[in-house]
């Protein structure tokens, strides 16, 4: 039986943090130019969500950083999640890995030769994802309007809300009046 949503604990996972839970309960946070990754372990009952804000950090840089500093970076944050489900014996092909963000939310001109941090955070995080052997369920990236994420880690289920604008990436339809529009992450858009 499906625990009701306002039964389960609910935990809001803050922009460079991550956190693996055990067991039911929704992990929650809002993204624009930042990624969030979940992981859902069916077998475990495990999910779990990172919130980093950066693409990288340069090698130089990162050797005496605190571990919820090296939180904050795709590459490290994606790393660091991998090694703490490699811990509880998760092999990397039955993680259900979910990628959303990686928004422009600050207009960008449209010459610019420059990547924007939001594409930069988004192709480190699918190049980190696959280099650690992991598969990509679903996932909903770029786009002008920041998102709201949900993830029940007793289903893997993630509903997304559109934050903003009337019109959202990838060719999806508008949001009436311009509001948020609720919809499930199932297969994989980019």
């Amino acid at each position: 039986m499906r625990v009701p949503e306002s039964a389960l604990p609910e935990f809001h996972v803050q922009p460079g943090e991550g956190r693996l839970v055990s067991g039911p309960g929704i992990l929650h946070t809002v993204l624009g130019s930042c990624v969030g990754v979940t992981f859902f372990v069916p077998r475990l009952g495990v999910g779990a969500l990172c919130h980093p804000m950066l693409p990288y950090c340069h090698a130089n840089r990162c050797g005496g950083l605190s571990d919820s500093a090296r939180r904050r970076y795709v590459d490290l944050a994606i790393r660091d999640m991998a090694r703490q489900l490699d811990a509880l014996g998760v092999q990397r092909r039955e993680a259900q890995v979910k990628l959303f963000g990686g928004c422009d939310v600050l207009p960008v001109a449209a010459a610019s030769a420059r990547p924007t941090v939001g594409k930069l955070n988004a192709s480190t995080a699918l190049r980190v994802l696959s280099e650690e052997g992991f598969l990509l369920a679903a996932s909903r990236l770029g786009g002008s309007t920041g998102v709201s994420i949900r993830f029940r880690t007793d289903s893997g289920e993630v509903l997304l809300r559109d934050l903003g604008r009337a019109s959202l990436a990838e060719g999806l339809p508008p949001s009436p009046q311009g509001q948020g529009r609720k919809q499930r992450a199932s297969g994989v858009s980019r």
